[in-house]
């Protein structure tokens, strides 16, 4: 798979059941349709199946950054605002393949699902802390 921002080829890291494709170069990550409900599941996300259908269907936002292109179909990808302010930009396919999410922006979205309260101890949050890991923050 094309990198939506670099155009390079992603690598794929498999976390549990969930195929990630991520960007080496701007660390920018791809879930297909159906992977980042299931990732915010692991980590105890209540309801995420309508957070994410919301997250959606929400108008596009203004935002300078550059358009990008689905990796799947090509076409121009809308943007969404998602989360708590300030909102996380991210980049939805209007043909349901999936939702791409520039370097960071993955960890900020699941740590708010996780209302930020992640504990080393707390196996309920290890796809946070995998994130947190491998992408740090962005604060």
């Amino acid at each position: 798979m094309i990198c939506p921002v670099c155009n390079t080829d992603m690598i794929v890291v498999e976390y549990h059941d969930i195929e990630l494709d991520i960007c080496a170069g701007c660390r920018g990550v791809w879930f297909d349709a159906g992977e980042l409900g299931l990732l915010l599941k692991m980590h105890g996300g209540e309801d995420i199946d309508e957070y994410i259908k919301t997250m959606k269907a929400s108008p596009e936002v203004k935002t300078a950054e550059k358009q990008r292109k689905c990796p799947i179909c090509r076409k121009k990808m809308a943007k969404k605002g998602a989360g708590q302010p300030p909102q996380v930009v991210i980049d939805v396919c209007g043909n349901g393949h999936g939702i791409w999410f520039d370097g960071g922006e993955v960890v900020q979205l699941a740590g708010q699902v996780s209302e930020g309260d992640v504990k080393p101890d707390d196996s309920s949050n290890a796809a946070v802390r995998f994130l947190e890991e491998f992408f740090g923050t962005t604060k």
